[in-house]
């Protein structure tokens, strides 16, 4: 039994999502999901701005397996703040086909930095997203960044498209290889060679070291399931132009979703609308995961 309950309006993930029609290539990987607890044995840090349910690593591996996919990056949740046991636990029982993003403090250790990688954590993520946050954590990333650059890891970074101007310039400043979470949340109601969506690619077109997740259509579309047709645009343009830097996940079980719960078949049966040739999705799913996540 958990320790814990969970919100009031919180949406438990889809408990019997489809079969997805679109076939993922061998090896296929989902590079952003979660484990939540389970609270009872992984309790969520005091300072949490949610409860969620409990959504363990064996349902995580059940749907993995569902979805067609082989492996995971498991992305440290904050529900669980810097504790990162589940995530750890997570990938010891994962038959090394799962890694991990951990999240820590400024005054984490080398030696603790040094276990995360033993247990297979391959990066840091730091949330910017000001709804999120007490506040954001420019001087320890910028302290965190220099340390982790020794490993061989890189920084995920999660911000919304409207505070990318302010956030641009100490992005393109860290010399580590940095990962946005969900092509920065862009507003898809505004115009894909818009002057708001232009700002990140140029980014990303200037700046050779930072990758994107095209994920999360669920959480950017304003027309909804079951295609998200809106967001497509947007993850096609970046997949067509920066095809050996871009991921794709499942966000799994999909934190903080208000409006509705999306089936994972469908979200994997996103994917062809946005990597259109077999080539595209090689990259997507399998080669650039692999070389980011698995190069040794």
């Amino acid at each position: 039994m958990s320790a814990f309950r969970m919100d009031a309006d919180w949406l438990p993930f889809h408990p019997a999502p489809a079969t997805p029609g679109f076939v993922p290539p061998p090896g296929a990987v989902d590079a952003h999901c979660h484990v939540f607890g389970p609270g009872a044995v992984f309790p969520f840090t005091p300072e949490r701005k949610y409860t969620p349910c409990d959504a363990p690593k064996e349902k995580l591996w059940a749907l993995r397996d569902h979805l067609g996919f082989s492996r995971n990056v498991i992305v440290q949740a904050s529900c669980h703040g810097a504790d990162n046991r589940a995530l750890v636990d997570a990938l010891a029982h994962s038959n090394a086909m799962a890694r991990g993003v951990a999240a820590v403090k400024p005054e984490v250790t080398d030696a603790e930095l040094a276990e995360l990688h033993t247990a297979g954590v391959r990066g840091v993520r730091f949330n910017f997203v000001k709804r999120l946050v007490d506040a954001l954590p420019f001087d320890s990333l910028q302290e965190i960044a220099t340390r982790v650059e020794k490993l061989g890891w890189h920084i995920v970074i999660y911000f919304e498209a409207s505070e990318l101007p302010e956030l641009y310039d100490f992005f393109t400043s860290l010399p580590v290889i940095l990962v946005v979470d969900h092509m920065g949340r862009p507003d898809v109601s505004m115009a894909v060679n818009g002057p708001e969506f232009e700002l990140f690619v140029k980014m990303l077109a200037e700046h050779p070291r930072i990758w994107c997740k095209v994920s999360c259509p669920e959480r950017l579309s304003l027309g909804g399931p079951p295609g998200y047709e809106d967001v497509a645009p947007f993850a096609r343009r970046i997949v067509e132009t920066f095809p050996d830097r871009v991921l794709w996940g499942t966000d799994w079980p999909h934190p903080n979703m208000k409006n509705h719960m999306p089936d994972d078949g469908k979200l994997v049966d996103f994917i062809p609308g946005i990597a259109a040739t077999p080539e595209l999705r090689q990259k997507l799913l399998v080669d650039n995961p692999m070389r980011l996540y698995w190069s040794d």
